[in-house]
């Protein structure tokens, strides 16, 4: 006689509608889903303006909790994807929509959003077969090996906007083992930290060792850089110039005056190097105005860095920068690395990395949406570069945050920096980080002339010699976090296979 099979676990087909069961399934979703919305708040609370830092470190916790406790298995993963693509779009969404980008180009935080929900798909089912073992890593491993190719690849995908890091860059006690690890490491411990509260919070298997661990590394990251933290005399003094006006060719020629005029200003408190902001001319240097730049180099015995705009047959623009020497040379041309291609800037003159040798010491520049990719930075570190100039041409929305990107690129590289915007946020920054001058105004009215006393920086740095080392460690421990997977999987379903019907005569 057969025996019959146990009912199945789920609503049987030919049965009415459990409806308190499905009035309490819906009441999971809901309360999951609004717990999830809960990572993105908290995200823009630990960004400026609000500047609540702290909050970066539980940010995520919510969204974690909804994944794996609140919301009903299949739709577990729809947490993961509100949590990552709402705090996407807390970074990019603002800069995106202020430039007037294309709407493909706007929905970037969706797509960010899916990419994370397609990693966690199997990641609740994936935790509990283990006994949430890897819960504190597994995630947080896989979703910065993503954001480390992202921020690799095109000028499409924003560079490094969104890193979660960002969020510290007030406190470069914080920050000096970037130079080490690169903003790809503290990343991962931000994650690291919360995916561990989050697992405390669930209760799941050895969390007390767990969090004991991870504070153990928390604290040696601390003291590790309390211990690079340091100072050197301060040998150059440099300015940035902001002009306050709406950087198009409508007032170009007012913009010159009030180069000319801040730039006397500059020179007459002491500045050695002056920076001019991105595009501010719509002219080559070399072949108009020439003289009266040169009469201002000598007159100022500053070196200026010009940024410049000249749009060219064939839909082609060159957004560049050059040097201006106080004997009347041009020293070369910087034609920018990242031209952010989403935003209709094309350069067909990229692909240089100039280091001038000055009699002030080895200058570099880069433009504006470099300053979001570690890699530009790091080749004119790499060429001997200790001041790099940053000549920028920002939006209102991106005005508090923009600049504060530099912080990082300065530590990793252990060079000084200094940004000139055109109207929003110039900035001049130590080879620790420290903001020694800035200017924000999100309305874009001000004209300011930064001047400050730098260190030329050393230039010397793991992150320097070796790159983003733990980038691609993050990529191959992703890799074997994957193999690990699917052969559960593989072992289950032939286990299953291979198991005795229950259903016998």
């Amino acid at each position: 006689m057969a025996v019959e099979s146990p009912p199945s676990a789920g609503v049987a087909l030919d049965r009415p509608l459990d409806l308190p069961a499905a009035r309490g399934n819906g009441r999971r979703v809901a309360g999951g889903l609004a717990l999830a919305l809960l990572t993105p708040v908290l995200v823009a609370l630990a960004n400026p303006p609000f500047g609540l830092w702290p909050l970066v470190f539980v940010a995520f916790v919510p969204m974690v909790v909804a994944q794996h406790r609140v919301l009903p298995r299949r739709w577990s993963s729809l947490a993961i994807g509100i949590g990552i693509g709402g705090a996407f779009a807390v970074h990019l969404s603002p800069g995106l929509a202020d430039g007037d980008v294309a709407i493909v180009y706007q929905l970037m935080p969706l797509y960010l959003a899916a990419i994370a929900a397609g990693i966690a798909w199997r990641s609740r089912t994936f935790q509990e077969r283990t006994g949430h073992r890897w819960l504190a890593v597994s995630f947080p491993v896989a979703f910065t090996a993503i954001e480390f190719l992202r921020s690799s690849g095109t000028e499409t995908f924003g560079g490094t906007w969104g890193f979660q890091a960002y969020a510290l860059w007030q406190h470069p006690l914080l920050l000096q083992p970037i130079s080490v690890f690169g903003i790809t490491g503290l990343h991962l411990l931000i994650f690291v930290v919360n995916w561990t509260l989050a697992a405390a919070v669930l209760r799941t298997h050895a969390w007390r060792r767990n969090v004991a661990i991870v504070g153990a590394i928390a604290v040696a990251w601390v003291v590790a850089g309390a211990l690079m933290i340091d100072s050197a005399p301060a040998t150059l003094r440099v300015a940035t110039v902001q002009n306050g006006l709406v950087n198009d060719a409508r007032n170009a020629d007012a913009r010159l005056d009030r180069y000319v005029a801040q730039t006397r200003d500059a020179a007459a408190r002491g500045a050695r190097i002056v920076v001019w902001n991105e595009a501010g001319l719509r002219f080559d240097p070399q072949r108009d105005h020439t003289d009266e730049l040169r009469t201002l180099a000598a007159e100022t015995n500053a070196y200026l860095v010009l940024g410049y705009r000249i749009d060219e047959p064939g839909g082609r623009v060159r957004n560049a920068t050059t040097l201006l020497a106080p004997d009347g040379r041009f020293l070369g041309i910087y034609g920018k690395d990242h031209p952010g291609t989403f935003a209709g800037d094309v350069n067909d003159f990229q692909g240089t990395f100039p280091v001038y040798d000055t009699e002030v010491g080895q200058i570099a520049t880069i433009i504006c949406y470099d300053l979001d990719y570690t890699d530009t930075a790091r080749i004119m570190t790499r060429g001997g570069a200790r001041f790099i100039a940053t000549p920028s041409s920002d939006v209102p929305a991106i005005a508090r945050t923009h600049y504060t990107h530099l912080v990082f690129r300065a530590i990793e590289n252990r060079v000084s920096m200094a940004k000139a915007d055109s109207r929003f946020d110039s900035a001049i920054i130590d080879p620790w980080g420290r903001v020694v001058a800035r200017t924000v105004d999100p309305d874009g009215r001000t004209q300011a002339t930064l001047v400050a006393d730098i260190p030329l920086g050393s230039g010397t740095s793991p992150w320097v010699s070796f790159g983003n080392w733990l980038g691609w460690l993050t990529v191959f421990a992703t890799g074997v976090l994957l193999v690990g997977s699917f052969s559960l999987r593989w072992r289950d379903r032939r286990r299953r296979r291979t198991a005795p019907s229950s259903a016998t005569v």
